[in-house]
């Protein structure tokens, strides 16, 4: 026995689909294909949320140096004003990798809920229903090899 995948709630081998508990064998599914659904607006919000962490203190950096520039100030006024502005600015560094990083894994989760269906003894059945891109395509590729590994070669005719 080959197994494809194999996590907490799924698992896939070379003779059975394994999901949450459930068992479709191989044997017994005679099509595979997925379903996405539409874009989750909860994750896109919070990837805008993100990108406007990262630029609001450049942004802020950005207008302090125009304010200081405009009030026509004293040299000293404008230097304090324009090395505060670069302070809040470069405050974005230690933060950058962090959003940069949870933004990275918010694109490889995905923005849909995603699922895969089977024909299963003559009837269509949601064997999995997921928003994790990454796992999906993991799950999905297994399936697929599973399927393709345990179907029956066929024979090669010549003229």
């Amino acid at each position: 026995m080959i197994t494809y995948y194999d996590d907490r709630s799924v698992q896939v081998t070379s003779t059975t689909v394994r999901v949450d508990g459930r068992s479709y064998a191989l044997s017994d599914i005679t099509m595979i294909w997925h379903r996405r659904g539409t874009r989750s607006w909860r994750v896109l919000v919070g990837r805008g949320a993100i990108g406007a962490a990262l630029a609001g203190p450049l942004v802020a950096a950005v207008l302090g140096i125009g304010v200081a520039v405009w009030l026509h100030r004293s040299p000293t006024v404008t230097i304090a004003i324009v090395g505060a502005s670069v302070l809040v600015g470069l405050a974005v560094g230690p933060v950058a990798d962090f959003l940069f990083e949870h933004l990275d894994r918010s694109y490889a989760r995905g923005s849909r809920q995603l699922e895969i269906w089977a024909r299963w003894r003559g009837q269509p059945v949601r064997l999995l229903r997921t928003g994790d891109a990454l796992r999906f395509g993991q799950i999905y590729r297994a399936v697929q090899r599973a399927v393709e590994h345990g179907q029956p070669a066929r024979p090669v005719t010549r003229r």
